[in-house]
Protein backbone atom coordinates (compact mmCIF):
# COMPACT_ATOMS: atom_id res chain seq x y z
CA UNK A 1 0.00 0.00 0.00
CA UNK A 2 1.31 3.47 -0.79
CA UNK A 3 2.15 6.23 1.81
CA UNK A 4 0.17 8.67 0.19
CA UNK A 5 -3.29 7.27 -0.69
CA UNK A 6 -3.22 10.92 -3.56
CA UNK A 7 -0.55 9.28 -5.41
CA UNK A 8 -3.20 7.28 -8.06
CA UNK A 9 -4.74 11.14 -8.63
CA UNK A 10 -0.66 13.01 -8.83
CA UNK A 11 -1.50 14.80 -5.99
CA UNK A 12 0.92 15.11 -3.25
CA UNK A 13 0.73 15.24 0.20
CA UNK A 14 -0.74 18.57 1.34
CA UNK A 15 -3.78 20.45 2.82
CA UNK A 16 -6.21 21.26 0.32
CA UNK A 17 -8.79 21.88 3.70
CA UNK A 18 -9.24 25.77 2.51
CA UNK A 19 -10.21 24.90 -1.38
CA UNK A 20 -12.43 21.87 -0.38
CA UNK A 21 -14.20 24.35 2.41
CA UNK A 22 -14.92 26.53 -0.86
CA UNK A 23 -16.32 23.59 -3.00
CA UNK A 24 -18.76 23.05 0.61
CA UNK A 25 -19.56 26.92 0.06
CA UNK A 26 -20.62 26.15 -3.47
CA UNK A 27 -22.45 23.14 -3.40
CA UNK A 28 -24.25 25.00 -0.48
CA UNK A 29 -24.79 28.34 -2.98
CA UNK A 30 -26.00 25.65 -5.30
CA UNK A 31 -29.16 24.90 -3.26
CA UNK A 32 -29.69 28.36 -2.00
CA UNK A 33 -29.60 30.02 -5.19
CA UNK A 34 -31.87 27.08 -7.16
CA UNK A 35 -34.31 27.20 -4.06
CA UNK A 36 -34.24 30.84 -4.09
CA UNK A 37 -36.15 30.98 -7.70
CA UNK A 38 -38.75 28.39 -6.55
CA UNK A 39 -39.29 30.76 -3.34
CA UNK A 40 -39.87 33.44 -5.12
CA UNK A 41 -42.76 31.95 -6.97
CA UNK A 42 -44.40 33.78 -3.82
CA UNK A 43 -43.43 37.25 -4.83
CA UNK A 44 -43.49 37.00 -8.64
CA UNK A 45 -47.46 36.15 -7.98
CA UNK A 46 -48.13 39.00 -5.55
CA UNK A 47 -45.37 41.83 -7.05
CA UNK A 48 -46.40 41.21 -10.97
CA UNK A 49 -50.39 39.00 -10.68
CA UNK A 50 -49.18 36.26 -12.85
CA UNK A 51 -51.02 32.94 -12.03
CA UNK A 52 -49.59 29.81 -10.36
CA UNK A 53 -48.12 28.75 -13.57
CA UNK A 54 -46.44 31.61 -14.30
CA UNK A 55 -44.83 32.11 -10.77
CA UNK A 56 -42.73 28.91 -11.12
CA UNK A 57 -41.28 30.77 -14.32
CA UNK A 58 -38.38 31.55 -12.38
CA UNK A 59 -37.47 27.82 -11.74
CA UNK A 60 -38.46 27.21 -15.32
CA UNK A 61 -35.55 29.49 -16.50
CA UNK A 62 -33.07 28.23 -14.15
CA UNK A 63 -33.39 24.78 -14.59
CA UNK A 64 -34.25 24.96 -18.28
CA UNK A 65 -30.83 26.32 -18.71
CA UNK A 66 -29.19 22.66 -17.97
CA UNK A 67 -30.72 21.21 -20.99
CA UNK A 68 -28.80 23.39 -23.16
CA UNK A 69 -25.19 23.63 -20.52
CA UNK A 70 -25.03 20.09 -19.09
CA UNK A 71 -23.52 18.61 -21.87
CA UNK A 72 -21.24 21.72 -22.87
CA UNK A 73 -20.15 21.82 -19.39
CA UNK A 74 -18.82 18.55 -19.10
CA UNK A 75 -17.07 18.75 -22.10
CA UNK A 76 -15.54 22.07 -20.84
CA UNK A 77 -14.87 20.84 -17.48
CA UNK A 78 -12.85 17.86 -19.46
CA UNK A 79 -10.83 20.27 -21.50
CA UNK A 80 -10.04 23.36 -19.89
CA UNK A 81 -10.11 21.96 -15.87
CA UNK A 82 -12.00 22.01 -12.54
CA UNK A 83 -9.45 25.65 -12.11
CA UNK A 84 -10.59 27.05 -14.83
CA UNK A 85 -14.47 25.50 -14.95
CA UNK A 86 -15.27 26.40 -11.25
CA UNK A 87 -14.06 30.04 -11.80
CA UNK A 88 -15.94 30.56 -15.31
CA UNK A 89 -19.24 29.25 -13.02
CA UNK A 90 -18.56 31.45 -10.43
CA UNK A 91 -18.64 34.57 -12.26
CA UNK A 92 -21.14 33.82 -14.38
CA UNK A 93 -23.05 33.27 -10.77
CA UNK A 94 -22.16 36.83 -10.17
CA UNK A 95 -23.94 38.14 -12.80
CA UNK A 96 -27.05 36.27 -12.90
CA UNK A 97 -28.09 37.01 -9.53
CA UNK A 98 -26.89 40.72 -9.51
CA UNK A 99 -29.42 40.96 -12.82
CA UNK A 100 -32.18 38.92 -10.04
CA UNK A 101 -31.25 41.79 -7.66
CA UNK A 102 -31.60 44.24 -10.75
CA UNK A 103 -35.01 43.37 -11.11
CA UNK A 104 -36.24 44.97 -8.30
CA UNK A 105 -34.98 48.12 -9.05
CA UNK A 106 -36.17 48.06 -12.43
CA UNK A 107 -39.63 46.36 -11.22
CA UNK A 108 -39.36 43.79 -13.82
CA UNK A 109 -40.17 40.00 -14.33
CA UNK A 110 -38.38 39.90 -17.52
CA UNK A 111 -35.25 41.29 -15.89
CA UNK A 112 -35.68 38.81 -13.15
CA UNK A 113 -36.46 36.04 -15.62
CA UNK A 114 -33.12 36.73 -17.57
CA UNK A 115 -30.98 36.42 -14.24
CA UNK A 116 -32.58 33.20 -13.01
CA UNK A 117 -32.04 32.05 -16.74
CA UNK A 118 -28.28 32.85 -16.42
CA UNK A 119 -27.81 31.80 -12.74
CA UNK A 120 -29.32 28.29 -14.32
CA UNK A 121 -26.06 28.07 -16.48
CA UNK A 122 -24.38 28.88 -13.26
CA UNK A 123 -26.20 26.05 -11.20
CA UNK A 124 -25.54 23.71 -13.90
CA UNK A 125 -21.13 23.70 -14.22
CA UNK A 126 -20.82 23.97 -10.55
CA UNK A 127 -22.96 20.78 -10.33
CA UNK A 128 -20.41 19.54 -13.19
CA UNK A 129 -17.64 20.86 -11.04
CA UNK A 130 -18.10 20.25 -7.54
CA UNK A 131 -18.66 16.09 -6.81
CA UNK A 132 -15.72 15.13 -8.75
CA UNK A 133 -13.35 17.69 -7.33
CA UNK A 134 -14.03 16.99 -3.46
CA UNK A 135 -13.26 13.37 -5.25
CA UNK A 136 -9.91 13.90 -6.71
CA UNK A 137 -8.95 16.98 -3.58
CA UNK A 138 -9.61 13.84 -1.22
CA UNK A 139 -7.20 11.67 -3.28
CA UNK A 140 -10.36 9.42 -4.08
CA UNK A 141 -11.02 6.01 -2.18
CA UNK A 142 -12.97 6.30 1.11
CA UNK A 143 -11.74 9.81 1.69
CA UNK A 144 -12.88 11.23 -1.47
CA UNK A 145 -16.53 9.85 -0.90
CA UNK A 146 -16.37 11.30 2.56
CA UNK A 147 -15.64 14.63 1.31
CA UNK A 148 -18.54 14.56 -1.73
CA UNK A 149 -21.33 12.76 1.22
CA UNK A 150 -20.42 16.02 3.66
CA UNK A 151 -20.66 18.39 0.29
CA UNK A 152 -24.39 16.76 -0.22
CA UNK A 153 -25.12 17.73 3.55
CA UNK A 154 -24.29 21.01 2.62
CA UNK A 155 -26.34 21.26 -0.45
CA UNK A 156 -29.44 19.86 1.58
CA UNK A 157 -28.52 22.61 4.55
CA UNK A 158 -28.62 25.73 1.75
CA UNK A 159 -31.63 24.04 0.31
CA UNK A 160 -33.38 24.15 3.97
CA UNK A 161 -32.62 27.71 4.98
CA UNK A 162 -33.11 29.83 1.45
CA UNK A 163 -37.17 29.44 1.39
CA UNK A 164 -36.87 30.36 5.61
CA UNK A 165 -35.30 33.23 5.09
CA UNK A 166 -37.12 33.92 2.07
CA UNK A 167 -40.52 33.49 3.56
CA UNK A 168 -39.39 35.75 6.80
CA UNK A 169 -38.30 38.67 5.05
CA UNK A 170 -41.71 38.14 2.84
CA UNK A 171 -43.75 37.91 5.99
CA UNK A 172 -46.98 39.29 4.79
CA UNK A 173 -47.87 37.87 1.41
CA UNK A 174 -49.95 41.04 0.01
CA UNK A 175 -47.10 43.18 0.54
CA UNK A 176 -44.25 40.44 -0.92
CA UNK A 177 -41.96 42.31 -3.54
CA UNK A 178 -38.75 41.64 -5.20
CA UNK A 179 -36.65 43.72 -2.87
CA UNK A 180 -37.66 41.86 0.16
CA UNK A 181 -35.15 39.08 -0.91
CA UNK A 182 -32.53 41.55 -1.50
CA UNK A 183 -30.33 40.25 1.38
CA UNK A 184 -30.44 36.59 0.56
CA UNK A 185 -29.55 37.33 -2.97
CA UNK A 186 -26.85 39.42 -0.94
CA UNK A 187 -25.52 36.92 0.55
CA UNK A 188 -25.48 34.48 -2.26
CA UNK A 189 -23.23 36.89 -4.35
CA UNK A 190 -20.65 37.65 -1.28
CA UNK A 191 -20.20 33.90 -0.75
CA UNK A 192 -20.00 33.97 -4.77
CA UNK A 193 -16.65 36.36 -4.53
CA UNK A 194 -15.36 34.92 -1.54
CA UNK A 195 -14.85 31.60 -3.78
CA UNK A 196 -13.67 33.00 -6.25
CA UNK A 197 -10.45 34.90 -4.33
CA UNK A 198 -9.93 31.54 -2.85
CA UNK A 199 -10.15 29.16 -5.50
CA UNK A 200 -8.07 31.96 -7.97
CA UNK A 201 -4.88 31.95 -5.70
CA UNK A 202 -5.03 27.90 -4.58
CA UNK A 203 -3.04 25.46 -6.77
CA UNK A 204 -5.84 22.89 -7.85
CA UNK A 205 -4.72 19.57 -9.25
CA UNK A 206 -5.83 17.99 -12.58
CA UNK A 207 -5.46 14.71 -13.18
CA UNK A 208 -8.28 14.19 -14.93
CA UNK A 209 -7.56 17.54 -17.80
CA UNK A 210 -7.73 16.31 -20.92
CA UNK A 211 -4.25 16.50 -22.87
CA UNK A 212 -3.98 17.76 -26.67
CA UNK A 213 -2.43 14.88 -26.90
CA UNK A 214 -5.34 12.52 -25.45
CA UNK A 215 -7.63 14.72 -27.89
CA UNK A 216 -5.92 14.01 -30.49
CA UNK A 217 -5.98 10.22 -30.22
CA UNK A 218 -9.93 10.43 -29.24
CA UNK A 219 -9.94 12.16 -32.72
CA UNK A 220 -7.98 9.38 -34.62
CA UNK A 221 -9.82 6.89 -33.14
CA UNK A 222 -13.57 7.77 -35.09
CA UNK A 223 -16.85 8.24 -33.20
CA UNK A 224 -18.16 4.74 -31.46
CA UNK A 225 -21.66 3.57 -33.20
CA UNK A 226 -22.63 3.11 -29.54
CA UNK A 227 -23.29 5.65 -26.93
CA UNK A 228 -24.96 5.90 -23.65
CA UNK A 229 -28.34 6.13 -24.95
CA UNK A 230 -28.32 2.59 -26.95
CA UNK A 231 -29.10 0.84 -23.14
CA UNK A 232 -32.39 0.69 -22.67
CA UNK A 233 -31.71 0.90 -18.40
CA UNK A 234 -30.29 4.45 -19.00
CA UNK A 235 -32.75 5.77 -21.64
CA UNK A 236 -35.39 4.88 -18.80
CA UNK A 237 -33.54 5.86 -16.06
CA UNK A 238 -33.23 9.47 -17.65
CA UNK A 239 -36.84 9.74 -18.02
CA UNK A 240 -36.97 8.64 -14.45
CA UNK A 241 -34.13 11.84 -13.75
CA UNK A 242 -36.63 14.27 -15.38
CA UNK A 243 -39.49 13.75 -13.57
CA UNK A 244 -37.67 13.02 -9.87
CA UNK A 245 -36.24 16.47 -10.47
CA UNK A 246 -39.60 17.73 -11.89
CA UNK A 247 -41.15 16.35 -8.42
CA UNK A 248 -38.24 17.27 -5.84
CA UNK A 249 -38.83 21.12 -6.21
CA UNK A 250 -42.98 21.08 -7.31
CA UNK A 251 -43.81 19.41 -4.31
CA UNK A 252 -42.16 22.18 -2.14
CA UNK A 253 -43.22 25.01 -4.71
CA UNK A 254 -46.61 24.11 -5.08
CA UNK A 255 -47.28 24.01 -1.38
CA UNK A 256 -45.40 27.28 -1.10
CA UNK A 257 -47.43 29.03 -2.93
CA UNK A 258 -50.87 27.71 -1.45
CA UNK A 259 -49.82 27.79 2.38
CA UNK A 260 -48.75 31.57 1.43
CA UNK A 261 -51.51 32.25 0.49
CA UNK A 262 -53.40 30.98 3.03
CA UNK A 263 -51.23 31.03 6.41
CA UNK A 264 -48.57 33.62 5.47
CA UNK A 265 -45.12 33.79 3.66
CA UNK A 266 -43.20 32.92 7.20
CA UNK A 267 -45.03 29.74 7.89
CA UNK A 268 -44.61 28.42 4.34
CA UNK A 269 -41.37 29.35 4.58
CA UNK A 270 -40.71 27.04 7.69
CA UNK A 271 -42.91 24.47 6.07
CA UNK A 272 -40.74 24.07 3.08
CA UNK A 273 -37.50 24.61 5.33
CA UNK A 274 -38.78 20.91 7.08
CA UNK A 275 -39.57 19.05 3.41
CA UNK A 276 -35.51 20.11 2.33
CA UNK A 277 -34.49 19.44 6.40
CA UNK A 278 -36.54 15.87 6.05
CA UNK A 279 -34.65 15.64 2.57
CA UNK A 280 -31.04 16.10 4.17
CA UNK A 281 -31.94 13.57 7.18
CA UNK A 282 -33.03 11.33 4.54
CA UNK A 283 -29.86 11.03 2.92
CA UNK A 284 -27.76 10.84 6.05
CA UNK A 285 -29.69 7.67 6.58
CA UNK A 286 -29.75 6.10 3.11
CA UNK A 287 -26.04 6.29 3.09
CA UNK A 288 -26.15 4.69 6.06
CA UNK A 289 -28.36 1.92 4.74
CA UNK A 290 -26.82 1.96 1.39
CA UNK A 291 -24.11 -0.68 2.25
CA UNK A 292 -26.97 -3.22 3.73
CA UNK A 293 -30.10 -2.09 0.84
CA UNK A 294 -29.71 -2.43 -2.51
CA UNK A 295 -30.28 0.52 -4.79
CA UNK A 296 -33.61 -1.25 -6.46
CA UNK A 297 -35.23 -1.97 -3.17
CA UNK A 298 -34.50 1.56 -1.64
CA UNK A 299 -36.09 3.27 -4.50
CA UNK A 300 -39.42 1.06 -4.83
CA UNK A 301 -39.43 1.50 -0.66
CA UNK A 302 -39.45 5.39 -1.30
CA UNK A 303 -41.82 5.48 -4.49
CA UNK A 304 -44.20 3.99 -2.68
CA UNK A 305 -43.80 5.77 0.65
CA UNK A 306 -44.04 8.90 -1.92
CA UNK A 307 -47.15 7.55 -3.34
CA UNK A 308 -48.97 6.94 -0.31
CA UNK A 309 -47.87 10.34 1.43
CA UNK A 310 -49.02 12.50 -2.23
CA UNK A 311 -52.79 10.68 -2.54
CA UNK A 312 -52.67 12.29 1.34
CA UNK A 313 -52.31 15.61 0.23
CA UNK A 314 -55.05 14.85 -2.55
CA UNK A 315 -57.36 13.46 -0.70
CA UNK A 316 -57.61 15.41 2.80
CA UNK A 317 -60.77 17.60 2.11
CA UNK A 318 -59.45 20.90 1.17
CA UNK A 319 -61.31 22.57 4.27
CA UNK A 320 -59.89 20.98 6.92
CA UNK A 321 -57.50 23.32 8.91
CA UNK A 322 -55.18 22.43 12.03
CA UNK A 323 -53.37 25.28 14.48
CA UNK A 324 -50.11 25.35 14.25
CA UNK A 325 -47.53 28.57 15.21
CA UNK A 326 -50.69 30.04 15.83
CA UNK A 327 -52.36 30.01 12.45
CA UNK A 328 -54.96 28.05 10.87
CA UNK A 329 -52.50 25.62 8.28
CA UNK A 330 -54.60 23.62 5.71
CA UNK A 331 -54.54 19.96 7.17
CA UNK A 332 -53.32 18.23 3.56
CA UNK A 333 -49.83 20.30 4.09
CA UNK A 334 -48.82 18.46 6.90
CA UNK A 335 -47.95 15.55 4.63
CA UNK A 336 -45.13 17.80 2.53
CA UNK A 337 -42.48 18.02 4.86
CA UNK A 338 -42.75 14.13 4.80
CA UNK A 339 -42.72 14.03 1.23
CA UNK A 340 -38.57 15.06 1.84
CA UNK A 341 -37.76 11.69 3.38
CA UNK A 342 -39.32 9.74 0.17
CA UNK A 343 -37.92 12.05 -2.39
CA UNK A 344 -34.33 12.13 -0.40
CA UNK A 345 -32.21 9.01 -1.85
CA UNK A 346 -34.15 9.36 -5.52
CA UNK A 347 -31.43 10.62 -7.54
CA UNK A 348 -28.40 8.52 -6.76
CA UNK A 349 -30.62 5.44 -6.52
CA UNK A 350 -31.61 6.19 -10.53
CA UNK A 351 -28.69 7.18 -10.95
CA UNK A 352 -26.62 3.99 -9.83
CA UNK A 353 -29.19 1.84 -11.39
CA UNK A 354 -29.44 3.12 -14.75
CA UNK A 355 -25.54 3.75 -14.89
CA UNK A 356 -24.81 -0.15 -13.62
CA UNK A 357 -23.10 -1.62 -16.92
CA UNK A 358 -22.23 1.37 -18.90
CA UNK A 359 -18.44 2.02 -18.17
CA UNK A 360 -16.99 3.87 -20.42
CA UNK A 361 -20.12 5.42 -21.44
CA UNK A 362 -20.28 6.58 -18.04
CA UNK A 363 -18.90 10.36 -18.48
CA UNK A 364 -21.04 11.03 -20.87
CA UNK A 365 -23.97 9.84 -19.28
CA UNK A 366 -23.81 12.11 -16.96
CA UNK A 367 -23.64 15.20 -19.01
CA UNK A 368 -26.89 13.98 -20.33
CA UNK A 369 -28.09 13.56 -17.19
CA UNK A 370 -27.18 17.26 -16.08
CA UNK A 371 -29.17 18.50 -19.02
CA UNK A 372 -32.44 16.31 -18.17
CA UNK A 373 -32.46 17.95 -15.09
CA UNK A 374 -34.22 20.79 -16.28
CA UNK A 375 -37.73 18.17 -15.56
CA UNK A 376 -37.02 20.55 -12.85
CA UNK A 377 -38.30 23.35 -13.72
CA UNK A 378 -40.80 21.83 -16.63
CA UNK A 379 -42.53 19.63 -14.34
CA UNK A 380 -43.78 22.59 -11.53
CA UNK A 381 -45.46 24.56 -14.31
CA UNK A 382 -47.19 21.64 -15.75
CA UNK A 383 -48.15 20.89 -11.95
CA UNK A 384 -49.00 24.65 -11.23
CA UNK A 385 -50.96 24.50 -14.65
CA UNK A 386 -53.02 21.63 -13.56
CA UNK A 387 -53.62 23.80 -10.17
CA UNK A 388 -54.74 26.92 -12.26
CA UNK A 389 -57.36 24.54 -13.88
CA UNK A 390 -58.54 22.98 -10.89
CA UNK A 391 -56.84 23.31 -7.28
CA UNK A 392 -54.28 22.98 -5.18
CA UNK A 393 -54.00 19.73 -3.74
CA UNK A 394 -55.73 18.86 -6.99
CA UNK A 395 -52.01 19.56 -9.15
CA UNK A 396 -50.37 16.90 -7.00
CA UNK A 397 -52.06 14.10 -9.82
CA UNK A 398 -49.58 15.29 -11.72
CA UNK A 399 -46.82 14.00 -8.50
CA UNK A 400 -48.70 11.00 -8.49
CA UNK A 401 -47.43 9.96 -12.24
CA UNK A 402 -44.32 11.14 -12.05
CA UNK A 403 -44.22 8.85 -9.03
CA UNK A 404 -45.68 5.59 -10.84
CA UNK A 405 -43.09 5.96 -13.45
CA UNK A 406 -40.51 6.00 -10.95
CA UNK A 407 -41.76 3.00 -9.15
CA UNK A 408 -41.99 1.03 -12.51
CA UNK A 409 -38.16 1.78 -13.29
CA UNK A 410 -37.34 0.26 -9.74
CA UNK A 411 -39.54 -2.50 -10.39
CA UNK A 412 -38.56 -3.23 -13.98
CA UNK A 413 -36.97 -0.49 -15.99
CA UNK A 414 -33.56 -0.92 -14.31
CA UNK A 415 -32.35 -4.23 -15.72
CA UNK A 416 -29.68 -3.60 -18.09
CA UNK A 417 -30.74 -5.81 -21.29
CA UNK A 418 -28.35 -4.84 -23.55
CA UNK A 419 -25.06 -7.11 -22.09
CA UNK A 420 -24.09 -7.51 -25.70
CA UNK A 421 -22.49 -3.99 -26.21
CA UNK A 422 -18.96 -3.89 -25.29
CA UNK A 423 -18.09 -1.05 -22.84
CA UNK A 424 -14.24 -1.24 -22.01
Amino acid sequence: MTENPNAQYGIERKSYALPIAMMFALLFLIAFVTNLSGSMGVILKNQFGVSNAESQFGALANFIAYAFWGIPAGIILKRKGYKFTSLMAIIIGIVGVSIQLSSGFFESMEVYLTGAFISGFSMCTLNVVAMPMLNTLGGGGNRGNSLVQFGNSFNSIGATITPILVGYMIGDFVDADITDAYPVMGIAIAVFVLAFIVIMFTNIPEPHMQTAEQRAAEKAAGKSKYSPLSFRHFVLGSVAIFFYVGIESGIPNTANIYISEVSGADIAGNFIGAYWFLMLCGRLLGAVLGTKISSRNMLACVSILGLILTLCIIFVPGDSMVTMFGKQIPLSMIFVPLCGIATSIMFGSIFNLSTEGLGKYTPVASGIYMALVCGGGIIPVLQNLVSDATSYTASYWVVVVCLCYILFFALRGYKNVNTDIPTE
